[in-house]
């Protein structure tokens, strides 16, 4: 239960985070137009620059899932795993 709560908690929060991001660029888009359309260098401007973000947002929290996932999550799962090994040589059952 442990396993599936952390889980929970951890994709809950990056797919929270990413929509929140996504959420935002499409409100600006929509009714910050000026805002959207400064210029920041020749022709590049925040809109572009914002919509670039999106795409390093989503491999950071791809990222930060897999970090995130071997430090907390696999050693669970580990756990659960070794003692389910030992519940069945206890038990006499072998695994193949």
């Amino acid at each position: 239960m442990k396993l599936r709560r952390r889980f929970a908690l951890q994709a809950g929060a990056l797919v929270g985070a990413f929509l929140f991001s996504y959420t935002a660029y499409l409100l600006l888009s929509a009714y910050a137009r000026d805002f959207m359309s400064v210029q920041i260098v020749d022709s590049v401007n925040v809109a572009l620059v914002l919509g670039v973000g999106q795409f390093l947002l989503t491999f950071v929290l791809a990222w930060a899932f897999g970090r995130f996932s071997t430090l907390s999550i696999d050693p669970l799962a580990e756990e659960i795993r070794d003692r389910a090994r030992d519940e069945e040589t206890i038990s006499g059952r072998v695994i193949g």
